[in-house]
């Protein structure tokens, strides 16, 4: 089966950073898209971050960009998501996320279902 398990959250100032690793288990490959996304209380789920399966493509939202950056180690099945710059807006439970053969950013961006979640990780940003 497959297993996509967070890690990394935790208390962080304003202005501070946290490294998210995502590390997936059980897929055929290790070539595979990834979704970052995330949710705060009383607020719908929003995509944050995809990266395409070699890394070599990514894409991320507004409100992130130029903040926070994705990058994975393939060797290892690990996606991971650098938060720079952090915000206590960007509180909030952060997931991984992918679908069955998603391979560029396209097939994660702008989707609403996802057949594969983490558990997801909490970040908490103080100011």
């Amino acid at each position: 089966q497959v297993k996509l398990v967070e890690s990394g959250g935790g208390l962080a100032q304003a202005g501070g950073s946290l490294t998210l690793s995502c590390a997936v288990s059980g897929l055929t490959s290790n070539s595979y898209a990834m979704g970052w996304f995330r949710r705060a209380p009383a607020k719908a789920r929003e995509f944050v971050a995809a990266i395409n399966w070699s890394g070599g493509s990514t894409y991320f939202t507004d409100s992130v960009k130029g903040r926070f950056t994705t990058s994975r180690d393939n060797a290892k099945n690990t996606v991971y998501l650098q938060m720079n710059n952090l915000k206590p807006e960007d509180t909030a439970l952060y997931y991984c996320a992918t679908n069955p053969g998603a391979m560029s950013t396209t097939d994660i961006v702008g989707r609403n279902e996802y057949e594969y979640w983490g558990q997801g990780t909490q970040v908490t940003v103080s100011s």
